[in-house]
């Protein structure tokens, strides 16, 4: 478990700030989240393949390399980013 401390100069308390901030790059991430979702669903469809059957196949060189598979192997490594990204800000608690 990480703690954080912040300290202001100013007398109102940051915990309204910091909630809302949390909630707008949670919002935000996930609109990411479903738009990269869309996008490699668009690939599932278009190559007639699971993501996890591409990326196997991919991984032991049994597709060539086209901008499209490099394409989808991008958006798969950022959906796995995003999604533990969203974990994290999920499970940031205020202590008081």
């Amino acid at each position: 478990m990480t703690e954080l401390t912040l300290v202001s100069a100013h007398r109102r308390s940051l915990k309204p700030l910091i909630k809302s901030a949390l909630a707008n790059e949670a919002r935000l991430l996930d609109l990411s989240l479903r738009r990269t979702e869309q996008r490699i669903q668009a690939f599932e469809e278009k190559y007639h393949l699971p993501t996890d059957t591409f990326l196997a196949r991919f991984e032991n060189d049994e597709l060539d390399e086209t901008l499209d598979f490099a394409e989808w192997v991008g958006e798969y490594r950022l959906l796995k980013r995003m999604r533990e990204k969203a974990d994290i800000l999920r499970g940031i608690k205020f202590a008081n």
